[in-house]
């Protein structure tokens, strides 16, 4: 559980817009102040989208389902999601039947090989993807991705004062890294151990890892011992 007696901190968020503001709102909730600086944008690929054959769709972000929604107003077929914001968003933009994982991209090819066997099913999914669903997947469930948006950097520089960063995905990480931002004595707190491996070339006091990729373990790992990328875990953060 999350320790709210725990000072605040001055916490950078480097993730997307809308995202960031959500994540904002709950820190501020949590004492925390909230640092809005996104290292990405997030914006729309203007994608044909091809339901023919397709008896299911797959979707690895609220991104993903934004930008699919956007392109089409098909919502019968049913959804399988990576996790619970992105069920919440696909039932918020009218899909029915929803899935959730309930946690990574292994979780939702395990739950697609387990309900969805023998169907074809769409992966509307960024440009430039995290992981490959596909090949986590495998036979005998067909997955055909179409790139529905795209993230670009925003040249964001770090605000002034911050003392910890929240990092969602590796290639934020991977920006944080080149930019090389002054890191001795702060601490980042990573969605996974994917997220964290960029970030060993920075002197950070602490790099921690949820126990989950899921926000509500981020900030578990923001205020509790948690799991550390640099060894003992240490006090809280």
């Amino acid at each position: 559980m999350i320790d709210r007696q725990q000072p605040g901190r001055k916490v950078w968020i480097t993730r997307a817009l809308p995202g960031a503001d959500e994540t904002a709102a709950r820190l501020a909730a949590l004492g925390h102040t909230p640092l809005i600086a996104p290292l990405l944008a997030v914006g729309p690929i203007a994608a044909r989208i091809d339901l023919g054959g397709v008896g299911a769709l797959a979707f690895t972000s609220r991104n993903g389902v934004t930008a699919f929604a956007a392109l089409t107003a098909a919502r019968a077929l049913p959804v399988f999601t990576v996790g619970d914001a992105t069920d919440r968003a696909a039932r918020a933009a009218g899909f029915a039947s929803v899935r959730s994982a309930d946690g990574d991209l292994s979780a939702l090819a395990t739950l697609i090989r387990t309900e969805g066997a023998g169907l074809c099913i769409l992966n509307p999914t960024a440009a430039e993807p995290a992981g490959d669903l596909a090949a986590l997947v495998g036979d005998p469930v067909r997955i055909r991705s179409v790139a529905v948006y795209r993230t670009v950097a925003t040249g964001a520089a770090p605000p002034n004062g911050w003392e910890t960063v929240l990092i969602h995905s590796p290639r934020a990480a991977r920006l944080l890294a080149e930019a090389l931002p002054e890191t001795r004595g702060r601490c980042a707190v990573t969605l996974s151990a994917a997220v964290a491996a960029p970030l060993s070339t920075l002197d950070f006091a602490q790099v921690r890892i949820a126990a989950a990729p899921t926000e509500d373990a981020l900030l578990d790992a923001l205020a509790g011992p948690g799991v550390s990328a640099l060894g003992n875990p240490g006090p809280g953060v």
